[in-house]
């Protein structure tokens, strides 16, 4: 399949005349059409697509019938279903009336090449590039960030499931790329084992029974992998994604001594287990990981969506970020703020919740890129809070030039030294002297240490300042207004949820499930400028009986 760009032709005459006699009282599809064009250009995936073979079908609308497909929550078969028979998609693709469509399996191609080259943004960035050039979207506006979980599209394993199953996938991937190699070093049972999924067999119950045959597959994998390390092994079997995933988990879950033969090996008990922050929960989704957040639990991903909150024009979407499910938010802020600079949607506020911030991010937002962050840091959780009239770090002044510290009973601090810790955090460590501390009538509210003067351990200058003055922010009426518009996110997010799947990934792998979380966004924003062209409220309710008198 090749690409030679061409340029988009209007709406064939028939099918225009047609759709709007169909779609009297109009219709979202016929609208976007009509007020923003095709929205996508061939030349847009041009270098996804060689130069010569027999011509395929126009990216452009390959792209668009991918939005399209997220927007009603389709399978391909449906979506290519619905290219052929509705008029609106027609008018909105610019095809015949008679046009045929395609067979379903072009869009998985589609995907599969916007995923090799990296693409998937596109989908989402073009269409925000054509809101921009109408005046819909702008940079150093206000927009606001939350995130919410997605579920893997794998089946949940208990331990014994996950070993059987990891061990599988490894002989599978095997089977596919070295079949002659395979045939040669798989004993005959492991056909009767491995053949089929682990829980169509019956598992024994007892725990003994469990954990012997746990050590059976214990003992065939490490045979597997020491034959993949043999000398006559074929080049790149050991760099396999599933023969990795294997040896990441067999040296989780199970040990055995050097050079011991293949039947000795021991399934380490569950509180024996080797700390993991990340452990593998199902060789089908490597990337998938378990959280507990407030609550919930799951396997999966976090998604993460930014959308402008201006209050005069629409709402849209700018950014969709994708991560295992224990990437913890702050880890995120500085990645979406350099992909929506990369964008050249920086906003110059950006309101978020307290996962996003803390003072090392206050600062760096507004260094690297102009942002100001607007969110709640984290709370002083020290004894002293708990404590009435408690000497909390913030009642102390710092002064800045002279390198000391004044308490609230007036005493001066006595050394004030700059310290790196081993993650490369700086700080500074304030001590006050032993002959003040000892004798002062405020000791019981200010540290409980027995004998050692009181300590402080202050963030750099800038962080202190910014951590500071966001606080005061927060406590003003006009910070209180200004933050409370970033629970309208979470409206957005239930849409996402509710209206467009986003709660469940419908493929496997980060990759993957990315792709469609950027096709859902961009979704998301055609549903929005139909509306909003339409003039629909944001937040419509019931209409009263009167009012539909003038519909």
């Amino acid at each position: 399949m090749s690409l030679k760009p061409d340029l988009i032709q209007p709406v064939p005459e028939e099918t225009a005349r047609i759709a709007k006699a169909a779609f009297r009282k109009g219709n979202p599809l016929l609208k976007l059409r009509d007020e923003l064009g095709t929205l996508f250009a061939d030349a847009d995936f041009a270098d996804l697509f060689p130069k010569l073979g027999q011509p395929g079908l126009a990216p452009w609308r390959l792209a668009l019938i991918t939005v399209l497909q997220f927007r009603e929550n389709l399978p391909d078969r449906q979506a290519a279903e619905a290219v052929r028979a509705r008029i609106d998609w027609k008018y909105l693709l610019g095809l015949e009336l008679t046009d045929p469509g395609f067979d379903h399996s072009v869009l998985c191609e589609f995907r599969s090449r916007l995923l090799a080259g990296g693409a998937e943004e596109r989908l989402l960035e073009k269409l925000l590039e054509g809101c921009r050039a109408r005046g819909l979207l702008k940079a150093r506006g206000r927009q606001r960030t939350d995130a919410t979980h997605v579920l893997a599209s794998i089946r949940v394993l208990n331990r014994l499931e996950l070993l059987g199953e990891t061990l599988r996938a490894a002989l599978n991937e095997l089977a596919t790329v070295a079949p002659d190699w395979l045939r040669e070093v798989a004993p005959e049972d492991w056909y009767k084992r491995y053949a089929h999924r682990i829980e169509d067999g019956r598992l024994p119950r007892a725990a003994a029974e469990r954990e012997a045959y746990a050590c059976t597959i214990g003992a065939d994998g490490f045979m597997l992998l020491d034959r993949l390390e043999g000398p006559e092994t074929p080049e790149g079997l050991r760099q396999l994604p599933q023969v990795a995933v294997l040896r990441q988990v067999w040296a989780r879950h199970f040990e055995r001594k050097d050079a011991a033969p293949p039947g000795d090996v021991r399934l380490r008990p569950k509180e024996e287990l080797p700390p993991a922050t990340e452990p593998i929960e199902s060789p089908y989704d490597p990337p998938a990981r378990f959280r507990t957040r407030s609550s919930v639990a799951w396997t999966g991903y976090i998604v993460h969506l930014s959308e402008s909150c201006e209050n005069e024009t629409v709402h849209l979407l700018t950014h969709a970020m994708t991560t295992p499910a224990t990437v913890h938010e702050a880890r995120c802020t500085a990645a979406i703020h350099k992909a929506l600079a990369g964008k050249g949607l920086p906003p110059g506020q950006h309101l978020v919740d307290a996962g996003y911030v803390d003072a090392g991010l206050l600062v760096r937002s507004l260094e690297d890129h102009g942002i100001d962050l607007i969110g709640p840091p984290r709370v002083n959780s020290t004894w002293q809070t708990k404590v009435e009239g408690g000497y909390t770090i913030d009642r102390f002044e710092v002064d800045w030039e002279r390198e000391q510290v004044r308490c609230p009973e007036g005493k001066l601090s006595s050394t004030w030294s700059a310290q790196v810790d081993q993650a490369g955090t700086p700080s500074i460590s304030v001590w006050f002297r032993q002959a003040d501390c000892a004798a002062c009538p405020a000791r019981p509210r200010c540290t409980r240490a027995k004998q050692q003067a009181r300590h402080l351990k202050l963030q750099p200058r800038a962080e202190y300042a910014a951590l500071k003055a966001a606080r005061a922010r927060l406590t003003t009426k006009e910070g209180r207004h200004l933050y409370a518009q970033r629970a309208g996110i979470e409206g957005t997010l239930s849409q996402g949820v509710r209206a467009f799947g986003l709660r469940r990934s419908r493929y496997r792998g980060l990759a993957k499930t990315h792709l469609q979380h950027v096709a859902t966004t961009a979704a998301v924003n055609l549903e929005r400028l139909a509306a909003w062209f339409k003039a629909t409220p944001r937040a419509a309710t019931r209409t009263s009986r009167f009012a539909t008198l003038a519909a």
